[in-house]
């Protein structure tokens, strides 16, 4: 039970991939360009993101794998190598219907992120909430 699991990242931006291809939908990836192990064309980016097609039709040799995004695609006629960090993809949706799914931000290491509104180190000031109590009925 305490074994640390890989990160579900890559198979639910290959999931969403393939649903939205099998529904004859765009497959679109928002992409934090500020990432300094992503290949990307650079006159693209806008505030720091990039958004891409990753549909067959639109790459050449699409491969995600566990820790890339990798394909070629042409810009401005010029073929070039994306190469996309996993945790460098922000969201996956249908250009035509903006159906998809936001990535959480997962730290490296496998371990869940704090809950919302704390800080790492902080102690809450807030009163600690009372555990639901369980009772067997019968």
């Amino acid at each position: 039970m305490g074994e640390s699991m890989t990160s579900s990242r890559p198979y639910l931006i290959r999931a969403i991939h393939e649903w939205i291809g099998d529904n004859g939908l765009t497959p679109y990836v928002l992409v934090n360009a500020e990432n300094a192990e992503a290949v990307l064309p650079q006159q693209f980016v806008e505030n720091g993101k990039i958004v891409l097609n990753i549909s067959v039709g639109a790459t050449s040799g699409l491969h995600i794998n566990d820790d890339w995004v990798l394909f070629s695609a042409r810009f401005n006629g010029q073929s070039m190598d994306i190469s996309i960090p996993i945790e460098a993809v922000l969201a996956i949706y249908a250009k035509e219907n903006g159906q998809g799914m936001v990535l959480d931000r997962e730290d490296s290491d496998g371990m869940p992120p704090p809950p919302p509104g704390s800080k790492p180190g902080v102690k809450s000031e807030k009163k600690p909430e009372k555990k639901p109590h369980l009772q067997l009925v019968k």
